[in-house]
């Protein structure tokens, strides 16, 4: 079937951080996209300092950072400088625990605030976050606990007892599991994640940090066999934050949803670091998937860019023909919605012209890589979009095809 190419009609209501591809290709330098972050004091290169600390000490330093809208309905708020102390308790207490650089930190938590506090208290601490999708079973848990030599884990107590405390003994280097909420007292061999927080000060220097210390490590899903480990260091935050402008046109004045599990790539790249570094407000959903829900959430924290998956895309339409007796976004109030995006899997054409038809906005699909964590081919937001393509290279990144000839070389 032929899909015609949508056509960017109308100006934009907030001028497109890349307003001419060929222009901003021609001008990016790896340099000039370093330039544009802080860097410790002194020097160095620390992904929380540039998500966090350096916001707090601004005037942007009573600005939300995280809109958190627990399963309940009722919404909290953490401002920059909140988060700042917050993740400074943290660090105090991986350092307490004599937990320091380089040292592995799991989280196996929903997305709660303290994920965000423990991600990002972690890379402060120059220690290494191993995020682990909380819907795991027991053994892809085991196994990348041991694959990545954990020394502290996060947790929840109900997530523990599930998956964890039967299999404790195969993980050895276990030193330290930390239960965020009620439930320590009853678990042997854990401690209160509240209880240590509550008694550490709120003040943390981040430690000097190269560009190339290690910062993240995160697991593939395994389905070809063992789960391989992708590292991605400090400097990592750099091609975050480039990116993140171009691909997902984030402005400071946004408010920005993933809906992307911090687990895997995409929901720790773009959903909490290149946003936090942005400085933006970050919509935290401790929810599951609901249609309502989610139109919900979109229209009452007036959401500005949203980041979603062709899966979750696919079930929305589903939820919402394009026309019927119910039309349920016309529910909401998405006015404020601007920009979308997806990532995951190939977006099918039909879900891009469903988002102009139904949402008002086509949807821009892009392609990321798990060895960057970053996204290198983007449909943009000044552009016209081909449905059914992952779109163009970003500034900064070159594409090309490659092809092998009888005898396997490239």
């Amino acid at each position: 079937m032929h899909w015609e190419t949508i056509h960017k009609q109308t100006a934009p209501v907030v001028p497109p951080r890349l307003a001419e591809y060929d222009r901003a290709r021609s001008a990016f330098t790896w340099s000039q996209a370093r330039a544009e972050l802080s860097g410790l004091p002194g020097g160095g290169l620390n992904m929380a300092h540039e998500a966090v600390d350096r916001h707090a000490s601004s005037a942007d330093a009573d600005k939300v950072a995280l809109r958190c809208v627990a399963r309940d309905n009722s919404v909290s708020a953490v401002t920059y400088a909140e988060l700042a102390r917050r993740t400074s308790r943290f660090a105090n207490v991986l350092h307490s625990l004599g937990i320091g650089r380089g040292d592995r930190v799991f989280t196996l938590l929903g997305r709660c605030p303290e994920l965000y506090t423990s991600v990002l208290g972690t890379l402060k601490n120059t220690s290494v976050l191993c995020p682990l999708f909380s819907a795991f079973g027991p053994d892809p848990v085991e196994q990348r606990l041991r694959l990545g030599d954990a020394q502290v884990l996060v947790t929840t107590a109900a997530l523990y007892r599930r998956k964890v405390a039967g299999r404790r003994s195969s993980v050895p280097g276990l030193k330290h599991v930390l239960i965020v909420g009620p439930g320590a007292e009853e678990l042997p061999g854990t401690a209160s994640f509240d209880d240590l927080m509550s008694e550490a000060r709120d003040t943390f220097t981040v430690p000097a940090t190269s560009p190339e210390d290690m910062a993240l490590l995160h697991f593939t899903s395994g389905t070809t066999g063992t789960p391989k480990g992708a590292v991605h260091v400090h400097e990592a935050v750099v091609a975050h934050h480039a990116t993140a402008a171009y691909a997902l046109d984030l402005h400071l004045d946004d408010v920005y949803w993933c809906t992307a599990d911090p687990g895997w790539v995409t929901g720790m790249s773009y959903g909490i670091i290149a946003p936090l570094v942005h400085g933006v407000t970050v919509v935290v959903d401790e929810g599951d998937y609901d249609a309502r829900r989610w139109y919900r959430i979109l229209g009452e924290q007036r959401v500005t860019v949203w980041y979603t998956a062709p899966t979750a895309l696919r079930m929305l339409m589903r939820a919402t023909p394009r026309q019927g007796p119910y039309d349920l976004p016309r529910s909401y109030d998405l006015s404020a919605l601007r920009f979308i995006a997806s990532v995951g899997e190939p977006l099918n054409p039909e879900a891009v012209v469903w988002g102009r038809d139904v949402l008002g906005l086509p949807v821009h699909d892009n392609w990321w890589q798990t060895e960057t964590g970053s996204i290198m081919i983007a449909n943009f937001a000044a552009c016209e979009i081909r449905p059914g393509s992952m779109g163009r290279p970003l500034p900064g990144v070159e594409a090309t095809v490659l092809k092998q000839d009888a005898q396997g070389r490239v």
